[in-house]
C-alpha cells in the first residue's frame, strides 16, 4: 500500500531555450506540469507565454479526416522530424482536402447504395399490383397513400365500414404489419389521412416509380451490384491515396500529437522579460536523469524539491504496487486517487476483495469457470475487470471446496472430505437451520473484523498526514476504536458467553469516555495542534450540532455492521437459486435434465457474479473507505506520446 515518493521540479532559464527544454520534458515521459502560481505566491509580473493551444485544432481536423478513410494510423517516433508549423499546416491542410474530395465521392455511391436497398425492400411488398406506382400517384382527382398497416390496426377498420373511402388494399404481409394502399376523393384525403394515421399507418416513399412493382424490383435488382461495385472502386481510390501517403501522414499525425501534448507544458509556462518558468512533478528515480539531461541546455537552472516537503502544493500521485494488488488500483481510481500522503488501499481492497467475494460466491466448478472468463476478458479484450476475476473465480473455488457445491452438486466432494478429513459428508451443510445462523454470525464477524481493520488504518493514515486530533479523537480514530470494540465485547460476553461485562467502571471508562472525547474532538484536536483559538464560538451550538452528528456517527456503527450480513445471505442465495436448478430439472423430461442443469449453472453464474462482484465493491467503498480513505488525491498525468 504504498505510492511512488516525487520530486517537485523547478526550472528557470532564457526565453530562447524554452523549446528544447519542453523537447526534454515531452521526450522523458515523466514529467508532469503544474501550475507555477501553486509554486509561487507572487507572480503578478509574469506573463503567460502561450495562452492557447495552436495545434488542438489542425489535429483535430486531421483526426476527423483521417477517420473517414476507415484505416487505422499508428503513432511513430518523430524525435528526428522537425517541421516548422507552416510545413505541418499546408501538408495536413493538402491531406484534409484531397481525402474530403475521394470521402464525399465514396459516400455519394453510399447514399445511392443505401436508398436502392431500400425502395428494394419496400418494392418487393407491393410485387402484386400491376399498375406504375407513379401513375396512381399523380392522379388527378384521387390521392393514394402506399405504406404498411399493424395487424391489429387492420383488424380496427371494420369500426369504419360505413365509410366507403375507409378501405385498405393488401398486395403482402410480414408478422406484424400488412402492407398495402389506400385511395381517398381530393376533397376527403385530410379527413381519411387522420383515421389512418390513428391507426398507426406509415407511409412509404415511392415516388419516381414509373414503372409496375416488378419491373422496378428487377431493376434494383440488377442497379445494386453494379453500386456495389462503384462503391469498391470508390473506397479502392481512397486506399490507394492513403497507401501513397501514408508514411508521410503518420508522420505529421504524430508530430501534431507531440505538439499538442508538449503544449500542455508551455501554455502552464510563464514568462518574465527574457526568461521562463516551468515547474512540475518527477518520480523521484527518474529526476537526476532528468536532470542530467536539462543541465545540458546552457541557460537552465533545475532545482529538485522532495514531495514529503511540498505537501501543501498536492503531489501527483503514483500508484505502486504488486502484482497481487495492480489490478485493484482499477477500484481505488474510480473511488480516487490518495493524497500523497494517505495510504494506499489497493493492497487492503485487493485482499478483502477477493476473500468476500469468494464467500459469497462459493462454488468450485462455478468459481473456475469466473477465472477462466476473466482470463479472456483481459486476453482478449483488454478489460480491467478481468484481470480482478481471476483472483476472485480462484477464492470462489476455494470456498467452493469448504462449502462443498461443486456447479450446485453438493455432494460431489463428500470422498474427498471421507479420504483427506475422515468425514461422512462435508462439514457445512448451508441450507440446514443450525448452519444459517452459524454462518450469518460469520457474516457479522467478518463484518465487525473488517470495521476494526479500517478504523486502525484511519489512526495509521491519521498519523502519517499529521492529523492528531483524527486520529485520537475521530470515530474512526482511538477513540471511536475503543467505543466499538468495547460495545462489541460486552454484547457479546453477555449474550453469547453470559459474562456480566457492563459493570459501573466498564460503561464510564470504555463507552461514556470514549463518546466524550468523540463528542468534543473538534476542540480538542485544535487544541493538541497548538491553536490559540480552540474554542467554538457558541458552546451551546456546539453541543446541539455535535447532539445530531453523533447520532449520525452511532448509527454508521450499527449499519457498517449489519451491512454485512449480506455476504451469509449470498452464501444462503447461491444455494437456494441452485436448489431451484436442481428442481426444475428433475421435474423436466428425462431428456432435458442436463440442458437445464447448464442453462441454470449459467444464468446463476452469470447474475451472481455481477450482483456479487457489485455487493461487495459496494462494502469496500460505503462501509470500509469511508472510515480512513478520502480519495481526494491528484492522479500523476505525465505529457508522453504513446508510440504503437
Amino acid at each position: 500500500m504504498a505510492v511512488s515518493t516525487m520530486q517537485a521540479v523547478s526550472i528557470i532559464g532564457l526565453t530562447r531555450d524554452i523549446d528544447n527544454v519542453i523537447s526534454v520534458l515531452g521526450e522523458s515521459g515523466v514529467f508532469h506540469p503544474d501550475d507555477v502560481s501553486s509554486f509561487y505566491s507572487n507572480t503578478k509580473d509574469f506573463t503567460h507565454l502561450q495562452s492557447k493551444n495552436i495545434y488542438a485544432e489542425p489535429l483535430n481536423t486531421l483526426k476527423a479526416t483521417l477517420s473517414l478513410t476507415k484505416r487505422k494510423f499508428n503513432l511513430v517516433d518523430v524525435s528526428d522530424f522537425n517541421p516548422t508549423f507552416k510545413e505541418i499546416e499546408l501538408f495536413t491542410n493538402q491531406i484534409n482536402s484531397d481525402i474530403e474530395v475521394l470521402a464525399d465521392d465514396r459516400l455519394f455511391v453510399e447514399e445511392q447504395l443505401m436508398q436502392a436497398k431500400e425502395n428494394l425492400v419496400e418494392t418487393t411488398h407491393f410485387v402484386g399490383l400491376g399498375v406504375e406506382i407513379e401513375k396512381v400517384l399523380t392522379l388527378k382527382y384521387i390521392s393514394s397513400r402506399f405504406g404498411r398497416l399493424p395487424k391489429e390496426s387492420f383488424e380496427k377498420l371494420s369500426a369504419y365500414k360505413d365509410n366507403p373511402y375507409v378501405d385498405f388494399i393488401v398486395c403482402s404481409e410480414d408478422k406484424s404489419h400488412y402492407w398495402g394502399v389506400y385511395f381517398a376523393p381530393i376533397d376527403k384525403t385530410e379527413e381519411i389521412d387522420r383515421i389512418f394515421s390513428g391507426l398507426y399507418f406509415e407511409k412509404c416513399d415511392v415516388l419516381g416509380v414509373n414503372d409496375t412493382p416488378r419491373i422496378h424490383l428487377k431493376k434494383l435488382e440488377s442497379l445494386i451490384p453494379h453500386l456495389e461495385e462503384k462503391l469498391k472502386e470508390a473506397q479502392k481510390r481512397v486506399d490507394d491515396y492513403v497507401d501513397k501517403y501514408e508514411v508521410r501522414i503518420c508522420k505529421y499525425l504524430s508530430k501534431l500529437e507531440e505538439l499538442n501534448l508538449y503544449a500542455k507544458i508551455r501554455t502552464k509556462a510563464l514568462q518574465y522579460s527574457k526568461s521562463f518558468i516551468i515547474v512540475g512533478w518527477v518520480p523521484t528515480e527518474d529526476a537526476k536523469p532528468l536532470r542530467r539531461r536539462l543541465k545540458k541546455i546552457a541557460s537552465v537552472n533545475v532545482d529538485f524539491s522532495d514531495g514529503k516537503t511540498e505537501i501543501a502544493k498536492s503531489p501527483p500521485v503514483k500508484l505502486k504496487n504488486c502484482f497481487l494488488a495492480k489490478p485493484f488500483e482499477f477500484y481505488t481510481e474510480m473511488y480516487g486517487v490518495p493524497k500523497y500522503n494517505e495510504i494506499d488501499p489497493s493492497l487492503f481492497i485487493a485482499i478483502t476483495y477477493v476473500i468476500i467475494f469468494g464467500i459469497m460466491f462459493a462454488d468450485l466448478g462455478q468459481g473456475i469457470c469466473v477465472s477462466i472468463v476473466g482470463a479472456l476478458m483481459w486476453k482478449l479484450r483488454k478489460m480491467k475487470i478481468g484481470k480482478i476475476l481471476v483472483p476472485c473465480g480462484i477464492s470462489s473455488a476455494i470456498f467452493g471446496c469448504v462449502f462443498g457445491s461443486v456447479f450446485g452438486f453438493e455432494h460431489v466432494l463428500d470422498p474427498l472430505y471421507k479420504a483427506l478429513f475422515g468425514l461422512d459428508e462435508k462439514p457445512i451443510e448451508v441450507m440446514s437451520s443450525g448452519s444459517i445462523v452459524m454462518i450469518l454470525l460469520a457474516a457479522v464477524a467478518i463484518g465487525i473484523s473488517l470495521v476494526v481493520v479500517a478504523m486502525g488504518l484511519n489512526i495509521y493514515s491519521s498519523f502519517k498526514q499529521g492529523d492528531v486530533g483524527r486520529a485520537l479523537f475521530g470515530s474512526s480514530g482511538c477513540a471511536g476504536l475503543v467505543f466499538y470494540c468495547s460495545i462489541i465485547f460486552g454484547v457479546a460476553g453477555q449474550l453469547v458467553l453470559g459474562l456480566q461485562v457492563f459493570s459501573l467502571a466498564y460503561i464510564l471508562c470504555l463507552i461514556v469516555l470514549p463518546y466524550l472525547l468523540i463528542f468534543f474532538g473538534e476542540p480538542l484536536g485544535l487544541l493538541i495542534a497548538g491553536e490559540k483559538d480552540w474554542q467554538p464560538e457558541s458552546w451551546g451550538g456546539y453541543i446541539l450540532e455535535h447532539a445530531i452528528e453523533s447520532i449520525e456517527f452511532l448509527l454508521e456503527y450499527v449499519t457498517n455492521t449489519v451491512s454485512f450480513l449480506r455476504v451469509g445471505a449470498f452464501v444462503l442465495v447461491h444455494a437456494g437459486m441452485m436448489t431451484v436448478v436442481f428442481v426444475l430439472a428433475q421435474t423436466a423430461p428425462a431428456v432435458a435434465y442436463w440442458p437445464v442443469v447448464v442453462f441454470g449453472n449459467v444464468f446463476v453464474m452469470v447474475l451472481e457474479a455481477l450482483l456479487v462482484a457489485i455487493q461487495v465493491l459496494r462494502l469496500e467503498y460505503y462501509e470500509m473507505f469511508s472510515r480512513f480513505y478520502s480519495g481526494e488525491g491528484r492522479p500523476y498525468e505525465p505529457v508522453k506520446l504513446n508510440i504503437d
